[in-house]
């Protein structure tokens, strides 16, 4: 049993995988007979289905989870241009608050299950309207955060600022996991110890480049140590 049950994930930017390593630590769960649950609380970017609008990373959150949730409660505010949260929603005469995404987040943490896990979007600060960001979502539910480090260049400075805002929010970084979005990037392994040395909080797992897809939980979950949580 993990010590924590809930976690919310974050990541040093946009496009960084921050739901191929959720997916990655759903599945490492499940293979330890865990039970799990994904939230996505705010995602920009559907497509049109058989059951109307979806978003591909809640989709692939519900694959990656063990129970069974409606797609409405996976993914309460769906937005379908693929832009900044806030500025969707405005154009679609919404308002987004970070109160109304707890309420709902609350009540699937209130369900049976062994982890938890809720997604952001985009990296830390990201608006969610003119005065409230989606990091005021993780305050409000005081939940520990794992960070997803896009392993680029210019990753060291992402990373450490990032974790720092997370600390000045008075949350934890419970641990981080370096994704190798660029396969050609320039000293990987020195920059990798770099952040090993400087973030103070421990390497949950090193992911190699990997097309973001169903099929590739399984390989991350295999790159990850979720007992260090």
């Amino acid at each position: 049993m993990l010590p924590s049950r809930h976690y919310f994930i974050s990541g040093t930017d946009t496009d960084v995988g921050k739901t191929l390593v959720a997916c990655g630590l759903l599945r490492a769960a499940a293979l330890r007979g865990l039970r799990t649950f994904a939230i996505k609380p705010v995602a920009a970017g559907a497509e049109l289905t058989d059951n109307g609008l979806r978003n591909e990373d809640a989709l692939m959150l519900m694959a990656a989870m063990t129970e069974v949730l409606p797609y409405q409660q996976v993914n309460p505010v769906l937005l379908e241009p693929a832009i900044a949260p806030h500025i969707a929603a405005e154009q679609a005469g919404k308002r987004i608050t970070v109160s109304q995404l707890a309420g709902i987040c609350r009540g699937v943490m209130m369900q049976s299950a062994d982890l938890v896990l809720i997604e952001g979007a985009g990296g830390w600060r990201v608006p969610l309207n003119r005065h409230e960001l989606l990091s005021g979502l993780a305050s409000e539910l005081q939940t520990p955060v794992i960070l997803v480090v896009g392993m680029r260049l210019g990753c060291i400075n992402h990373a450490l600022l990032t974790a720092e805002a997370i600390r000045a929010d008075g949350l934890r970084l419970a641990g981080w996991v370096a994704n190798q979005i660029d396969p050609g990037m320039s000293c990987f392994e020195e920059n990798l110890a770099t952040l090993k040395a400087m973030l103070d909080a421990p390497c949950i797992g090193v992911v190699p480049y990997l097309a973001q897809d169903q099929r590739a939980a399984d390989a991350v979950a295999a790159c990850l140590d979720i007992s260090i949580l």
